[in-house]
Parts: structure tokens; sequence; C-alpha cells
């Protein structure tokens, strides 16, 4: 950590400005000669367009989004528990988190049936595809599934 550095000519020290004449940037300070924004509180706000009707005037706003409220599922193929547990291991949001299997800030996973499992894997608390449960539950692992669940998959 100690021989970090900055390379050479990386940095530079700013310009002072409206120092005389003799500095380069004397004068007008590199604003030019007039004008709103060669005044001190010059400028116009962000998002002005000179009297044109901004953009974000022009756009309407109406309907509804549903994005605040997304709830991102990430999927999970059994051919991934069958590399990622070992045999009677219990596959929960928290495990699959722990192994690296999703990402930590996932909020819900559901297990689907590509590929094939030998090992006898206890799922629980996560959606579970038609598919992958048969194919779970004939390698002799169980689904417990979430309430208000059943039937949806």
């Amino acid at each position: 950590m100690q021989e970090l550095h900055v390379p050479r000519g990386a940095t530079r020290k700013a310009k002072k400005v409206g120092r005389g004449q003799g500095s380069g940037r004397g004068g007008t300070a590199g604003r030019g000669n007039k004008g709103q924004n060669s005044r001190s509180g010059g400028g116009v706000r962000p998002g002005f367009e000179g009297g044109q009707m901004p953009l974000f005037r022009r756009i309407a706003r109406r309907g509804f989004s549903n994005y605040p409220f997304k709830e991102t599922v990430v999927v999970v193929n059994v051919s991934e528990l069958e590399h990622g547990f070992e045999n009677g291991d219990s596959v929960t949001l928290e495990t699959l988190k722990a192994k690296h299997l999703i990402k930590k800030s996932v909020e819900g996973a559901k297990i689907l049936g590509d590929g094939d499992i030998s090992k006898k894997l206890t799922i629980a608390g996560l959606r579970v595809s038609a598919a992958a449960r048969v194919k779970i539950e004939q390698a002799g692992g169980s689904v417990e599934s979430i309430s208000g669940e059943e039937g949806q998959e």
C-alpha cells in the first residue's frame, strides 16, 4: 500500500483565474466579454432550453410503472444443484447465496428442470417448476412448497 502513487503528470493544479493580464487568465477570466454567463451568479438553471419548452415538460407524465415493486427472481437449474450441494443437503435462498450459486442481492429464486439430479435434496422456501419437482422427487428428495404458491408454477 505504501508503494502506490499517482503517475507523474496525472494531476495538475487548478489554473487560477482573474489574477491580472500577465497570468494569461486575467481580464475576463476566461468567461468571454459580455452576457449572462460572464456575470457572477449568471447562467441558466438545469434543464432550461432558451425559452423552448423543456424536455421534462414536453414528455407526458401518465400511466403506471410497476418497477419499484418488481421482484427479481433468478433461475437455478437442477444441474447446478447437483454440482453445488452434497447428498442430503437442504436448499434454501440462504444456502444458494452461501454456495455462490446466486448473488447476495437476489430476492427470490426458482428451480427449473434443466439437467439431471441424482442427490437427495430438500427444497424449502423456493419456487419450483413442475419438471424440476418431478426430477427432485425421483432422486429421493422433497419439495416444501411456499404457502399460497401451490398450483401456481
